[in-house]
C-alpha cells in the first residue's frame, strides 16, 4: 500500500500570505523611493533659491556651486526689504488677492449651484459653453481685454484685475457644480418644506456642506492671484501700485542684478503661499 507525504494546508496559506504581504511592503517600498526621488528633483531649485539667499554678492554663480553659502549672510533679508518699497507692494498683493479670492468662491459657488441644483430653461447647454469657454487661451481674449479697459478709462487700476473676479471662473464653476451634484437632493426638500427658500437653502444648507470645495477653490485662487504676474504687468503703469510679483523684477537694473537680494525677498513672498497651502 502505497503512502505519500501530506501537505498541511494551513501551512501553505500562511506561506502564500507572507509572500502576498512581502510583495505588497516591496511595492509600496518602491513607490517611496520613486517618490521621494521625485520631490528630491523638484526641491532643488527651492534650496538653490534659499542658499542663494544667504550668499554675499557675486558669490550666486561661483563654480563649482557653493549649495552650503560660507559665510551666512543674514542681512540679505532685512537688505532686501528696504532695496524696493516692499510694504507698499505686501499692501497692494494683499488687497488685489483678498478681493479676487472673495469674488471668485463666492460667484462661483452660486453658479454651480444654480447648475447643479435649480431647473430652468437652457441649463445644460448654457453649461456646456461656460465649460467650452475653458479652451479659448487667455492670450487669445488679452488684447480685447485690455482695449475695453482703457476705453472705460480703467487702466493703471485694480478694477480690470478685481472686477472681472467676480463673474466666477469655467473650472471653478465647474469644479463647484460637480460637488454640489453629489449632495442629496433630499436636503434641499427638507430645507424648503421648513419654509427656505432657493438662498436660504444655500446658505444654511448646501454652503455648510461644501467647505471642502469652497477652500479648495480659495487656495487654488488665492495661489494664482497672489503669484499673479502678467495681469498687474498689463494694467499697472504706477511702481506705487505695483504687486509683490512685478516688485521682484526691481532686482533687476540694467547694469546689475542682485541675486541674492532678490532670492532673498522671493524666499518672503513664498511664506504665505506655503503657509496656505
Amino acid at each position: 500500500m502505497a503512502t505519500g507525504v501530506r501537505t498541511d494546508p494551513s501551512a501553505s496559506k500562511l506561506k502564500r500570505t507572507s509572500s502576498i504581504q512581502f510583495m505588497a511592503k516591496l511595492q509600496r517600498t518602491l513607490v517611496y523611493i520613486t517618490l521621494f526621488a521625485g520631490a528630491a528633483v523638484l526641491m532643488v531649485p527651492f534650496v538653490w533659491m534659499v542658499s542663494t539667499s544667504l550668499k554675499r554678492q557675486g558669490a550666486a554663480f561661483v563654480l563649482p556651486p557653493e549649495w552650503i553659502p560660507n559665510p551666512v549672510v543674514w542681512s540679505n533679508y532685512p537688505m532686501a526689504r528696504t532695496y524696493v518699497p516692499f510694504t507698499p507692494f505686501t499692501k497692494n498683493t494683499v488687497m488685489y488677492t483678498a478681493w479676487t479670492v472673495l469674488g471668485a468662491t463666492l460667484t462661483s459657488a452660486m453658479v454651480g449651484y444654480s447648475f447643479a441644483r435649480l431647473r430652468w430653461a437652457g441649463r445644460d447647454t448654457l453649461f456646456l459653453i461656460v465649460i467650452a469657454t475653458m479652451m479659448l487661451p487667455t492670450h487669445v481674449t488679452m488684447i480685447p481685454v485690455f482695449a475695453i479697459w482703457r476705453a472705460l478709462g480703467q487702466n493703471n487700476t485694480f478694477v480690470p484685475l478685481i472686477v472681472p473676479a467676480f463673474f466666477g471662473g469655467a473650472f471653478n464653476i465647474f469644479l463647484m457644480r460637480q460637488f454640489f451634484m453629489t449632495l442629496p437632493l433630499d436636503l434641499d426638500d427638507a430645507a424648503k418644506i421648513d419654509g427656505c427658500g432657493v438662498f436660504g437653502v444655500f446658505w444654511r444648507i448646501v454652503g455648510p456642506l461644501s467647505k471642502p470645495v469652497i477652500g479648495t477653490v480659495a487656495i487654488f485662487q488665492f495661489l494664482y492671484r497672489w503669484n499673479d504676474f502678467m495681469g498687474p504687468l498689463i494694467y499697472l503703469n504706477d511702481q506705487k501700485r505695483y504687486t509683490l510679483a512685478l516688485g521682484l523684477q526691481l532686482f533687476r537694473g540694467q547694469y546689475e542684478t542682485r541675486w541674492e537680494l532678490l532670492m532673498a525677498a522671493s524666499v518672503i513672498v513664498m511664506i504665505p503661499v506655503l503657509f496656505i497651502y
